[in-house]
């Protein structure tokens, strides 16, 4: 496929899904995760540790999606068929070297002791569900000639331009069949159809401006690899993208309110960054140490 367009790199923040969720659930949460450096009152070095706390259920879809996209490399390189043995004596030792390497919210918030064997229990059978499913036998049966195609977690962020606003929105897998191209999403978690939709509309922007394809010829879709294999794709047309790129804008400017310097990104004080009102956010928030609001 034609090269992936690049660009010079600006100070200006970029609307994701992701990034607009954590401003919309936590002010404080998001001010953390984004503007540590203008911190007045936690060493820099705290909120740094606490943003890489990972939890059980964060690690396994990390396990995942990692082991996934080595598999498909691996497809780029040889077209022999997968030997499950070795590709799940493989998946183990990356969850050993995961889970040794992190430090686990419930670990460290709650004392509970994290075991590498019952994460891999679970990472076995979402791998199993993906080699069982009848994708992954579409793949190896029409998809794999154009492995030199497929691009697989690209490097960067996803960046694209929306009405000229910074938009990330970085693919899992896209692999073009005939003249379509298809965009899989792997989720390890519960379903979140408005989160989801909203993400692979992103993803066909992603597409179509790369790659300049009609909305019409993007097959997205979202890929519940837990506790069954389950897919949810929607359909792209020129009105879900207006609609679309309109969201984009109107969300970036919701987070540019929040800046007293929008070109070098440069935020209002913490103060400005109110806490939730949500205590559910609370109880699985990295930053409930150093969070004056919290009560848990």
């Amino acid at each position: 496929m034609d090269d992936i367009k690049k660009f010079k790199y600006t100070d200006i923040l970029g609307w994701s899904v992701s990034r607009y969720d954590r401003f919309s659930n936590c002010k404080r949460q998001y001010f953390y995760d984004y503007y540590a450096k203008f911190d007045k009152e936690v060493p820099l070095e705290k909120i740094q540790f606490l943003k890489t706390l990972t939890s059980k259920a964060l690690e396994t879809g990390n396990i995942v999606h990692d082991i996934i996209r080595d598999m498909l490399r691996r497809y780029q390189i040889s077209t022999k068929p997968i030997n499950k043995d070795k590709f799940l004596k493989y998946s183990f030792d990356i969850t050993e070297k995961y889970c040794s390497s992190k430090t686990f919210f419930e670990h460290y918030y709650n004392g509970e002791i994290i075991l590498s064997s019952e994460i891999y229990t679970k990472v076995k059978s979402i791998l199993e569900n993906f080699l069982n499913s009848s994708r992954f036998k579409w793949i190896e049966k029409n998809a794999i000639s154009k492995s030199s195609e497929w691009i697989i977690e690209p490097g960067g962020f996803g960046e694209i331009r929306i009405n000229d606003y910074k938009t990330f929105c970085k693919v899992d897998f896209l692999l073009p069949i005939g003249d379509k191209i298809y965009i899989m999403d792997w989720k390890t978690g519960k379903a979140d159809e408005k989160k989801h939709s909203k993400q692979l509309t992103g993803y066909s922007l992603w597409a179509n401006y790369h790659f300049s394809k009609k909305a019409g010829d993007i097959i997205p879709m979202v890929v519940y690899l837990y506790p069954q294999y389950i897919e949810k794709s929607i359909k792209i047309d020129d009105y879900l993208i207006g609609e679309f790129a309109n969201t984009v804008v109107e969300e970036t400017k919701d987070m540019y309110g929040y800046l007293l310097n929008v070109e070098k990104n440069i935020p209002k004080d913490k103060k400005e960054f109110f806490l939730t009102s949500n205590t559910f956010f609370c109880k699985y928030c990295n930053y409930r140490e150093i969070c004056s609001g919290s009560k848990l």
